[in-house]
C-alpha cells in the first residue's frame, strides 16, 4: 500500500561472519527446498551476535525520524565480556529522535518450533519506558511478529520474557530480536540502556492462553464490495506460573479465523478480510484451539464508489494523502490524544484505492513534522469527505490547518501557531457521497505547516463515521 507506510531496512553495519549452505548438486533445487531443514541455534547475541550476518542492528527508517547513530558493544555485561549498548538519542536530536532495529537472519531463517519463548537481559542508566521489544520483524511482511509493549526498564539486570502464540508456525523464522526506544518517559532527555543474552528458550511453564481481538471488544467496521479489511489489534496473555501474567501484541498470522456469513465476508490466514456482498458479519477467531474474546462485525453496504480522481498537475500539489500524487512525509494519520480522542481507524483498500476512515468520530489529527511543509506556493487546500449514513441538520466537519510559526514547534494553538479554519457543515455534505472541498489558503505565513486537525463540530446530531481521500495542497 502506498499511502500506509511502514518502515523501510536501512542496512547499518554489515559483519564479515557469513554462514555457507552446501547443496547437492545432483538434486533439484525443488527437492532441496521442500526437504530444507532450517538451523535451530537458540543464541541471538551472547558477547556477540551469534550465526547472523550482521555486527549491529538493521535500523528503522531514518526518513520516519529514527536515528541510526546509537547501536554499539561495550564490556557493561549481564554474563560474559560484551553486552549490546543502545544511546537513545533526546527527542530534539537532529539525526532523528528515536532508536530502534532488528537482527535479522538474512540467510535462510531458524527453525524455532522446539521452543517457546525469547529471553534477554536489560538494564538502563535510569528508569524508562521502552516502546517495544520483540521478534519476527523481518522487514519482509512481519508475518509472525510479537511484542512485549511498554516495557519498564530498570537501573538493575532484569530479565524479560517474550512468549511464542505458536511455536508451530516459526518453521523459517527470520526476525530474530527488535526494539524500539524513544524519551517519552523521560521528558524528552536522552538514556543509554543495555541488552544481553538474547536467545530462544524451551520454558514450559505457560498457562491459561487468553487470546483477543481488539482487546476483547466488538469492532463494528462499515465495509463495501470488493474491498479489503486487515484485522488489527491481536493479542495473547499467558499465565507465568508464578501468579503474573505476560500480555504480547501477536500478528494475526498465528490465529485461525471464522466469517458468520462467507457470502458477505472471508478472511484469509494472514487476517485480511475481503467483503464480497451486502450484508453482515461477524469475524471471530481461535489460537491454538482456544477461542479469542472480541470480534470484528463487517456491515457491508455494497458498492462503493471511489472520489473524483484529482486533476491537478503533479508539480502543482503537495499531497498530504492521496493515490494520484506522492505524499509528504506523515508522522501519523490519526494523532492519539489521551483520554479525549475516542476516534479510531478503520482504513481500508477499496479498487487499490486507499481511504481513511475515521470512526467513533469526535476529533483526530493528522501530523507531518519531519520535515515541517512549506506551502506558501499553493493557493487552496484541498479534501474529498463522505459521510456513509445519512448527514443530519446540525452536522458540521471543522478541519484546521496549523503552521507552527516562526519557532516551528506545535505550542498547542499558544505562542506564534497559525491556524485557518475551515468549516463543511450539511449543506455542504452528502449522505452516503463525496462531497469535494476546495478553500483558498488565507493562512499567513505558511512555510511551516505541520497539522491537520478534523473535529467533529455537529450539536445534537454527531457525525459518527467520515471518510476521507485526495488531502493536498495545490496550486491553481
Amino acid at each position: 500500500m502506498k499511502k500506509f507506510k511502514y518502515t523501510s531496512q536501512i542496512i547499518i553495519v554489515f559483519a564479515s561472519v557469513l554462514t555457507v549452505l552446501t547443496l547437492g548438486c545432483e538434486r533439484e533445487l525443488s527437492d532441496d527446498i521442500s526437504s530444507a531443514k532450517y538451523p535451530n541455534t537458540p543464541e541471538v547475541f551472547t558477547d556477540f551476535p551469534v550465526s547472523l550476518t550482521d555486527q549491529f542492528f538493521i535500523s528503522f527508517d531514518p526518513a520516519e525520524g529514527a536515528n541510526v547513530n546509537g547501536f554499539d558493544v561495550d564490556n557493561n555485561a549481564y554474563k560474559g565480556s560484551n553486552a549490546i549498548r543502545i544511546d537513545v538519542p533526546g527527542s530534539e536530536d537532529p539525526e532523528g529522535g528515536f532508536i530502534g532495529g532488528i537482527f535479522k537472519d538474512r540467510f535462510i531463517g531458524r527453525d524455532l518450533t522446539e521452543y517457546d519463548a525469547l529471553t534477554f537481559w536489560a538494564k538502563g542508566t535510569t528508569t524508562a519506558i521502552i516502546g517495544l521489544f520483540g521478534f519476527g520483524t523481518d522487514f519482509e511482511g512481519d508475518k509472525f511478529n510479537v511484542g512485549l509493549e511498554e516495557i519498564n526498564l530498570t537501573t538493575t539486570w532484569k530479565q524479560y520474557i517474550i512468549p511464542f502464540p505458536d511455536p508451530a508456525k516459526l518453521v523459517q523464522e527470520k526476525g530474530m530480536f527488535a526494539f524500539s526506544a524513544g524519551t517519552d518517559s523521560t521528558d524528552g532527555l536522552g538514556y543509554t540502556f543495555w541488552i544481553d543474552e538474547i536467545r530462544f528458550e524451551k520454558l514450559g511453564y505457560f498457562t491459561q492462553p487468553r487470546p483477543t481481538l481488539y482487546d476483547s471488544m466488538e469492532k463494528e467496521i462499515t465495509g463495501y464490495t470488493g474491498s479489503e479489511i486487515d484485522i488489527k489489534e491481536t493479542g495473547l496473555t499467558l499465565s507465568l506460573g508464578n501468579g503474573s501474567d505476560v500480555t504480547v501484541s501477536a500478528a494475526a498470522a498465528y490465529f485461525d479465523y471464522t466469517s458468520s456469513d462467507t457470502a458477505v465476508a472471508t478472511v484469509d490466514e494472514d487476517g485480511v478480510v475481503t467483503v464480497l456482498d451486502i450484508g453482515t458479519s461477524t469475524i471471530t477467531a481461535s489460537l491454538n484451539g482456544v477461542d479469542a474474546t472480541g470480534s470484528l462485525i463487517v456491515e457491508s453496504k455494497g458498492f462503493f464508489e471511489s472520489a473524483p480522481v484529482p486533476t491537478h498537475a503533479a508539480e502543482n500539489v503537495i499531497s498530504v494523502f492521496s493515490d494520484a500524487y506522492e505524499d509528504v512525509n506523515i508522522d501519523y494519520y490519526n494523532g492519539y490524544w489521551k483520554p479525549w480522542q475516542t476516534t479510531t481507524s478503520a482504513d481500508f483498500v477499496y479498487n487499490g484505492d486507499n481511504i481513511i476512515a475515521y470512526e467513533n468520530f469526535n476529533f483526530v489529527g493528522q501530523q507531518f513534522t519531519d520535515p515541517l511543509v512549506d506551502v506558501t506556493e499553493m493557493t487552496h487546500y484541498h479534501v474529498d469527505v463522505l459521510i456513509p449514513n445519512d448527514v443530519q441538520p446540525n452536522d458540521e466537519l471543522k478541519i484546521t490547518i496549523k503552521d507552527y510559526g516562526p519557532n516551528k514547534a506545535d505550542n498547542g494553538g499558544r505562542g506564534d501557531d497559525i491556524t485557518q479554519v475551515v468549516r463543511v457543515n450539511s449543506s455542504q455534505l452528502t449522505s452516503n457521497g463525496w462531497t469535494s472541498v476546495s478553500v483558498p489558503l488565507t493562512l499567513t505565513p505558511r512555510s511551516s505547516v505541520g497539522q491537520l486537525i478534523y473535529e467533529n463540530s455537529s450539536g445534537a446530531s454527531k457525525i459518527s463515521t467520515v471518510y476521507l481521500d485526495n488531502i493536498y495542497f495545490y496550486k491553481e
